[in-house]
């Protein structure tokens, strides 16, 4: 009897396709993975995390999809825009204290040289300048130092609505010219150049006001030449509200009072 001759199956050149459809599956999990990891969003890596641990362990897999967007994670704390801010931000800012301290962070050199003057209290922020920082001897049209640093001082004090006097000082020299018969005159015009070139800068004209006291408000000897240059001065007094003004009592500058209502506390604290 003959041998039956065995049928050789056709050898499949198609094999590879398996193991290559295997690779491209694992190399898609693979760079799904990665893009999931590469922001570090915690929500999101937890996520992840939690679902493929539900794809290995659990009978029952989950059948939602892996979120890969901006979801946001669920969690108990709120949001960091939504948390209110501190309560002491919303405290509201005193003026005078704010001027007061822009002022020395802003003038702090000439502070230094004692040729600016920043001191206040509850009730009003005395300013005081130095005559020769703003006016040639004897005149009051402005130096070209004036207009730099009166801009500064308005922007300072553009912001808020307090009143501001500005007074002029001189010394006890006399003076007697078609423009100044008297020192009258001179200071009540240096007042009123200031008081322009605020408004000028954007301070609001309804808040100024200017004076002129002459030679008869001195802070020092007029007997010496340091003495007449400290009474040749500027003082911006800028006051909390409208019934509040300022009296002068014998020296001017610092031991200036108070004409009107009185903090509710029923004291005067000086300002730091």
């Amino acid at each position: 009897m003959g041998r039956r001759r065995t049928h050789e199956e056709p050898e499949n050149h198609e094999r590879w396709l398996v193991s290559y459809a295997d690779f491209i599956t694992l190399l898609f999990a693979f760079f799904v993975v990665m893009y999931s990891i590469s922001s570090l969003n915690e929500g999101k890596y937890k996520i992840l995390s939690d679902s493929l641990v539900g794809v290995f362990n659990q009978v029952d897999r989950a059948v939602k999809p892996i979120p890969i967007g901006e979801e946001r994670p669920r969690t108990t704390q709120p949001d960091v825009s939504e948390i209110d801010e501190p309560q002491a931000s919303q405290q509201p800012i005193d003026p005078l204290q704010s001027i007061m301290q822009s002022m020395r962070e802003a003038f702090a050199d000439l502070i230094d040289t004692n040729e600016l003057t920043v001191r206040g209290n509850e009730l009003w922020v005395e300013i005081e300048l130095n005559s020769s920082l703003l006016f040639p001897s004897g005149d009051a049209l402005p130096n070209d130092h004036a207009f730099d640093l009166l801009e500064k001082i308005a922007r300072i004090l553009a912001p808020f609505d307090n009143p501001i006097h500005v007074e002029g000082f001189t010394d006890n020299l006399p003076i007697s010219t078609n423009k100044f018969p008297t020192n009258w005159e001179l200071s009540a015009a240096r007042a009123g150049s200031v008081v322009r070139m605020l408004a000028a800068d954007g301070v609001d004209p309804s808040r100024l006001a200017a004076v002129g006291y002459g030679e008869f408000q001195p802070i020092a000897d007029n007997a010496t030449a340091e003495g007449r240059a400290r009474n040749r001065r500027v003082i911006l007094v800028i006051s909390r509200n409208l019934d509040v003004r300022r009296g002068i009592s014998g020296v001017g500058g610092g031991s200036a009072r108070a004409i009107g209502p009185a903090p509710h506390s029923g004291t005067q604290r000086a300002i730091p």
